[in-house]
Order: C-alpha cells, then sequence, then structure tokens
C-alpha cells in the first residue's frame, strides 16, 4: 500500500511567526528597492503625471503634440511630412494621404528609405492610432535624436484624421 503524503502540522505559534517573517522581509524588501531607486541617476517616479499630455512632453518641457487644425494647415499646405507608425498592414489598410510608412517596431528595416525622403528641416508629424499608441511617440523621440527638430505627434492620429473626413488613401 502507498504511503499518501500528507502536510505536517503547524500550530497557531508557527503560523504567526511565519506569518510576521513574511511581513519584515516584504517590508525590508520595499525600504532596499526605495533606496535603490532613490540613489539612481534616472530613478522611476514613487508618484506621478501618467497623462497623455505629459508623456507628450519632452524633457525641457516642449509638448510633442500637434492639434489636428494645425496638422491640417500643415497638410494642406504641403508643408508637413506624415509619418504612420504604425505596422505595414495597417498602413497599407488605410492611412494619410501621402503618408510615409515607418513602422515603430521594424524602424530599422525602414528608416533609409525614409531618410532618403525627409529633412532634417521638413515639419514631421508622426501618427499611429488610439490615445493609448506609444508608437508615434517613440517614433517622434527617435527622430528627434537623429536630428530631425521639428517633430510632432498627431495623438489617435488615424482616428482622427478618418473621423473628421481628411484626405485618406489606403493601397489594399
Amino acid at each position: 500500500m502507498q504511503k499518501m503524503f500528507t502536510f505536517p502540522q503547524i500550530n497557531r505559534t508557527q503560523l504567526i511567526s511565519a506569518l510576521w517573517q513574511i511581513i519584515i522581509i516584504l517590508a525590508l524588501a520595499t525600504i532596499a528597492g526605495l533606496i535603490s531607486n532613490g540613489i539612481q541617476k534616472q530613478s522611476i517616479p514613487i508618484v506621478g503625471d501618467f497623462s497623455i499630455q505629459s508623456r507628450m512632453t519632452t524633457e525641457t518641457g516642449n509638448s510633442l503634440t500637434i492639434p489636428l487644425a494645425d496638422a491640417e494647415k500643415l497638410f494642406n499646405k504641403k508643408t508637413g511630412v506624415f509619418i504612420d507608425a504604425r505596422s505595414l498592414d495597417q498602413f497599407n489598410a488605410g492611412h494619410i494621404k501621402g503618408a510615409l510608412s515607418l513602422p515603430w517596431h521594424e524602424v530599422d528595416s525602414y528608416i533609409n528609405n525614409v531618410l532618403q525622403i525627409i529633412k532634417p528641416t521638413d515639419a514631421i508629424i508622426t501618427y499611429c492610432d488610439g490615445d493609448t499608441c506609444n508608437l508615434s511617440h517613440d517614433l517622434a523621440l527617435f527622430l528627434q535624436d537623429m536630428g530631425f527638430k521639428n517633430v510632432k505627434v498627431l495623438v489617435n492620429g488615424w482616428s482622427l484624421w478618418e473621423k473628421s473626413g481628411l484626405p485618406v488613401e489606403n493601397q489594399g
């Protein structure tokens, strides 16, 4: 006959002692984490503003966002270059008329094609889709790091543009 495994009996004192040990270990780990975070050059804020506007603000305090009306003016004057940060499939399904495709997740594969078209002095408007989409923000920061000075983000760009009845096109 096989012997069944049984849990050892734990009395109340042992249980209370184990719970206190868990609480002390968690408290010490939290304190160690806070101290470690505090001494880092780029510490993670414990409390912060994680709104869309704060995410779209550079370290110097400048906003990366562009209102739809301003983006439309650049489009109509043909003085803005629109860059779609979404996937190539999404771009092919529909995009702002004349926009370039530079999928953020494949930026290394497509950047050389785009660099042949845009100039460092161009007004560049990156966009993706959805209020919480960070692809256009990440792409804008990347382009700024590459030396492009006039880069803005049209938040929720694709949906906003399309719903406003502005010019769109698709490849598919």
